[in-house]
């Protein structure tokens, strides 16, 4: 891997705003993007309102599961969620009030996949101490995410890379994020899913209008999204991940995490208003 060095993502400042003024819609990775230090800020959150109140689409594409899914699909002011890297879409159908969930694999795909992925977790957590299963996997229907900093001590990038290679090893995808390495079978990503929500719940074609929208993001796990969308945003702790990213996004904000996410979307509203 060799990576574009971090200057060649421009500071958000440079964006035009005619450019940011086109944007029908805005999606975002969570964690360490939409959060700050694990939690979700009232800045953060009044953001994604903001936004919506302005007229734009709203949806985070994250790699957290499917039970954190459904709440965000029928609780935040979003409209639709992408989770576990790509393996479904959940959109709440407010008029209807039902949650519509979307799975790119099958229901006995899903259990063949989560049967090979045990064998995997206890292989990894055997061989890679200081490894832990993640807090939220109980709620994962398509995934294993392996913890290496989130409620464990933080893991040396060496060990992360074993964590790679082992999912890789077994024949299985695995992309890091900022807080764990999620791993699964089937040839699919963020971008995958999110092209298939486009499409199917709002009728777009989002190679056609692909510089209608942005996303905003800070992990390796992003690469596929910063590299699709001529706007994408990288918040300023992506430069933690310089040597991991495979694609860099056009610009960068100021601020980390949320407070950059934050700026973001101040700058597309006020364009917008302009």
């Amino acid at each position: 891997m060799n990576p574009a060095p971090f200057p060649q993502a421009r500071p958000l400042s440079a964006c035009p705003d005619a450019d940011l003024a086109r944007l029908r819609g805005l999606f975002t990775d969570i964690d360490d993007t939409l959060t700050t230090d694990g939690r979700l800020t009232a800045e953060a959150y009044g953001a994604l309102e903001a936004l919506r109140d302005a007229g734009l689409w709203v949806i985070p594409i994250t790699g957290r599961p499917a039970g954190w899914c459904d709440h965000i699909a029928r609780m935040w002011p979003v409209d639709a969620v992408v989770g576990e890297n790509g393996a479904f879409y959940f959109h709440y159908d407010r008029a209807a009030r039902k949650l519509r969930r979307r799975f790119l694999q099958d229901d006995a795909e899903r259990a063949e996949g989560r049967r090979r992925l045990a064998a995997l977790r206890e292989r990894i957590l055997a061989d890679i101490p200081g490894t832990g299963v993640a807090s939220d996997q109980a709620y994962r229907e398509a995934d294993l995410a392996i913890d290496f900093c989130e409620d464990v001590p933080a893991l040396p990038p060496d060990q992360v890379d074993r964590i790679v290679a082992a999912f890789a090893a077994a024949g299985a995808m695995a992309k890091v994020s900022s807080i764990h390495v999620n791993g699964w079978f089937g040839a699919y990503d963020k971008l995958t899913m999110t092209r298939i929500l486009m499409d199917e719940v709002f009728g777009i074609d989002l190679d056609a209008e692909k510089d209608r929208f942005t996303f905003a993001g800070d992990s390796p796990n992003d690469a596929p999204m910063f590299a699709f969308f001529p706007l994408a945003v990288g918040v300023a702790n992506l430069r933690d991940f310089a040597d991991r990213l495979e694609a860099w996004p056009a610009y960068v904000t100021e601020g980390r995490a949320g407070h950059g996410f934050a700026q973001l979307a101040r700058r597309v509203i006020a364009a917008r208003g302009a």
